[in-house]
C-alpha cells in the first residue's frame, strides 16, 4: 500500500516554504501528502516560537498526531524544535525532533524507518551553519503565486525577538540557484514570486562577492514569463537607495513593501535594540512614496512591551496614524525565555495589552480603509487567485484585495478591474 504523510506548519512564511520543500521529498520517495485530519504513516509539524501560543499551538498538533494514529511516526521541525527540543521530548508523542537545520534528506532518515517509543533528537548546533540549507520547491499550494526562501538566519538580536536563537547567523541562497528555482516555478505556471528569508534585507552579506537584494531584484526582473516579483518583510535598515530604485525600475517588482516598525515610540524603539528613530523611519517612508508611485506600505507594529507607558502607546498611535499605512499586522509582546526583555521588570499587564491591541487594531482598519477608497472608480490590475462561486479574487500590486466576477479561466492572469466600492478593506469590481 501507499505510504502517507501528512504535514501541520505553525507560523511564518518561510516555515510554509520549508514545508512544501520537505513534502515534495516525500512525494519523490512514493508517499502520498494527505489531510492532517486523516490517518497517516508519518506526520511532519513544523513549529513556531516567536510567542508562547506559538509553542502551545505546537504541543496542541503534537498531541493531535498521536490521537490520529497511535502507530505514526511523528516528526517535529522548525523553530520551537530548535531553541526547545528537551521541552518536546517531554511531551512524550515524537518520535524525531530536527531542528533548522540537517533537513536536505529528512524524507529519506524517516523512510529508513525510525524505532516506534524511542524519540530521537537530531539538533545541530547553529554555529555549525556555515551555509545556506537547500529546500529546492516545484510548486506550492496557490495556483498563480510561489514563494522562494532566499535567506536564513538573522544577527539584530532585538531584545524581545527569539528568531536569532532559532535560526542561527545570516546565510545567504547563491543568486544562480534563485533563479533557477524562480524559472522552474515559472515553468510549472507561477506568475508571481515572493522573495522571503529571516532577514531577507541581509541578503548577500554572507557570500564570497557579497551581491545585494537589490541586484538580484533586477536580475529575477528578467526571468522570462514572470509578471510580478513581491518582497516579502524587510527591516528599515535593510533598505537602501540602490534597492528602492531597483524596484521603482522594475517591469515586474510589485510596489508594496513590508517595513517592520515595531513601535511609534523612540524610548520603547531603543529598549527593543531596534536601531533607528521614528524620524529616520519617516523619511524612508517619504523617500520610497517619492520613488514608487502608488506604494502600498504595510507594517509590524508590537504593543505592550515591557515598560510602555500610555504616554508610549499614545506616541506610537499617533505616529502610525501620521504615517498612514495600508495595513498593520499588530502583535501583543510575549516573553521569550532566554530574550533579554523576557527578564525586564516592567511586563505590562495582560488586559492592558489587550486594551492596547485593540485600539492598534481599529487605527489599522481604518487606515487600510482609507488607503482602499483611493482606489473607487479607478482601474486597477489584479492577479486572480481564487475563484468561488463565479466570484474571482486576487491581489493588487500594492497589495489590496480585490473581488469581482468571472470565470476560473482567469486564473493565474492579470486582470482589469474597475472598482466600485470598498467594504471592510477589500476592492469591489463593478460588476458585483
Amino acid at each position: 500500500m501507499l505510504k502517507t504523510v501528512a504535514f501541520a506548519t505553525l507560523g511564518c512564511k518561510v516555515n510554509q516554504y520549508e514545508t512544501q520543500a520537505l513534502s515534495e521529498q516525500f512525494e519523490r520517495l512514493g508517499y502520498a501528502i494527505v489531510s492532517f485530519e486523516e490517518k497517516a504513516d508519518v506526520y511532519v509539524i513544523n513549529t513556531c516560537t516567536v510567542t508562547h501560543i506559538g509553542d502551545r499551538k505546537s504541543r496542541q498538533v503534537i498531541r493531535r498526531a498521536r490521537r490520529a494514529n497511535p502507530e505514526a511516526l511523528v516528526v517535529v521541525t522548525g523553530c520551537y524544535a530548535q531553541v526547545a527540543p528537551d521541552e518536546i521530548a517531554g511531551i512524550g508523542d515524537v518520535d524525531l525532533i530536527v531542528g533548522t537545520r540537517g533537513r536536505e534528506r529528512l524524507a529519506e532518515f524517516v523512510d529508513r524507518t525510525l524505532e516506534r517509543g524511542k524519540t530521537v533528537k537530531c539538533i545541530a548546533g547553529l554555529d555549525e551553519a556555515p551555509a545556506f540549507e537547500e529546500l529546492p520547491i516545484s510548486r506550492t499550494q496557490g495556483r498563480a503565486r510561489a514563494y522562494i526562501k532566499v535567506q536564513e538566519g538573522c544577527r539584530d538580536f532585538c531584545t524581545y525577538c527569539i528568531v536569532p536563537y532559532a535560526r542561527g547567523p545570516l546565510r545567504s541562497r547563491p543568486s544562480a540557484a534563485v533563479i533557477e528555482e524562480a524559472e522552474r516555478l515559472v515553468r510549472n505556471g507561477y506568475v508571481e514570486l515572493v522573495l522571503t528569508g529571516t532577514h531577507l534585507g541581509a541578503y548577500g552579506l554572507d557570500l564570497p562577492d557579497a551581491p545585494k537584494l537589490a541586484e538580484l531584484v533586477t536580475s529575477l526582473s528578467r526571468v522570462p514569463g514572470l509578471l510580478r516579483l513581491r518582497l516579502s518583510s524587510i527591516e528599515p535598515l535593510d533598505i537602501s537607495p540602490a534597492l528602492v530604485e531597483a524596484i521603482a525600475s522594475s517591469p515586474v517588482a510589485c510596489p508594496h513593501l513590508h517595513i517592520p516598525l515595531q513601535s511609534g515610540s523612540n524610548h520603547i524603539l531603543h529598549r527593543m535594540g531596534r536601531r533607528y528613530s521614528t524620524r529616520e523611519f519617516a523619511l524612508l517612508v517619504n523617500h520610497i512614496r517619492s520613488k514608487i508611485p502608488e506604494v502600498g506600505i504595510t507594517t509590524d507594529v508590537m504593543v505592550g512591551f515591557p515598560g510602555e507607558s500610555d504616554a508610549h502607546f499614545r506616541e506610537s498611535l499617533d505616529f502610525v496614524r501620521r504615517m498612514d499605512f495600508s495595513g498593520l499586522h499588530v502583535f501583543k509582546f510575549s516573553p521569550r525565555k532566554g530574550t533579554p526583555a523576557a527578564a525586564y521588570p516592567d511586563q505590562v499587564p495582560a488586559k492592558v495589552k489587550e486594551s492596547r491591541s485593540k485600539a492598534m487594531l481599529e487605527l489599522g482598519e481604518f487606515l487600510k480603509d482609507r488607503f482602499a477608497c483611493r482606489y473607487v472608480g479607478k482601474t486597477v490590475s489584479v492577479l486572480a487567485e481564487e475563484h468561488r462561486d463565479g466570484v474571482l479574487e486576487g491581489y493588487t500590486g500594492n497589495y489590496l484585495r480585490v473581488r469581482f466576477r468571472g470565470s476560473p479561466d482567469a486564473l493565474g492572469r492579470l486582470e482589469q478591474v474597475s472598482v466600485k466600492s470598498v467594504i471592510d478593506g477589500v476592492l469591489l469590481g463593478d460588476n458585483l
